[in-house]
């Protein structure tokens, strides 16, 4: 059960490409502890709405806190705010031309100026937790996809973030190597990680969610806990949404 504590506060969030708005007023609370999924059909302003949170996206107006403190003002410093606000993309972004174990070292030591021996120390035991200690001296090239992922998440991990967002980090991957990313994610939230996470994997949404949130127009039309949002949802809108789906998530 996740705190009544509230960590990351977002209120009345417009963000406009200046062809129309793609967030028009999102306001929503995340709790510590807390594993909330997004969810909702593509271009409905998900991962728009991540990148808002950690300052990737600029804003219109609106304002989210973090602690109690507003972080969308001018004189924001993101890059101190980003290691408090991790993130996982569906892309890797992993140095090609750096080791897996140099790839995990690189912000901790260099941006938050720890010692590297202590680190290091600290990445191979996240390494061995998501099953790939083996391979702390690899390249990605010569890792799979789920692979890179996880080594993403360590590497996300390792800045000890006081949240963790995952921005639809399975949809770039076979479907074979979706799971052993999903069960990491999985072991996260039972360790009481707070996370929000976008994902289209509706089946690992009602399994790892504390509360659903869907979001479609760019809009917040329903929010509830995955029992009961999975099984009766309340509007029109997300019971079309969820019939799309042709596979069972009860």
């Amino acid at each position: 059960m996740y705190s009544e504590e509230k960590l990351l506060e977002i209120h009345n969030l417009v963000k406009d490409y200046g062809n129309g708005p793609i967030l028009k007023g999102v306001s929503l609370d995340i709790h510590k502890g807390e594993v909330l999924v997004v969810i909702g059909p593509s271009g409905c302003g998900k991962s728009t709405l991540l990148r808002c949170m950690n300052g990737l996206e600029s804003i219109k107006s609106g304002e989210i806190l973090l602690d109690g403190n507003v972080i969308t003002g001018n004189k924001t410093k993101w890059s101190e705010v980003r290691q408090k606000i991790g993130m996982v993309f569906q892309s890797y972004d992993l140095f090609p031309h750096m080791s897996v174990i140099d790839n995990i070292l690189l912000g901790p030591v260099k941006v938050q100026k720890r010692d590297k021996k202590d680190v290091e120390k600290e990445a191979e035991i996240l390494l061995e937790r998501v099953g790939l200690l083996e391979k702390k001296n690899v390249y990605p090239r010569q890792l799979s996809g789920g692979q890179k992922q996880r080594v993403a998440i360590v590497r996300a991990l390792i800045m000890h973030p006081e949240i963790m967002l995952f921005d639809e980090v399975t949809a770039a991957l076979d479907p074979e190597m979706v799971r052993e990313v999903l069960d990491v994610m999985l072991e996260l939230a039972k360790n009481g990680s707070t996370m929000v996470i976008v994902t289209h994997e509706m089946q690992f949404a009602r399994a790892v969610a504390d509360r659903v949130v869907f979001l479609d127009g760019g809009e917040i039309v329903e929010t509830d806990t995955p029992e009961n949002f999975f099984t009766a949802p309340k509007t029109e809108r997300a019971q079309k949404f969820l019939n799309t789906f042709t596979f069972d998530v009860k």
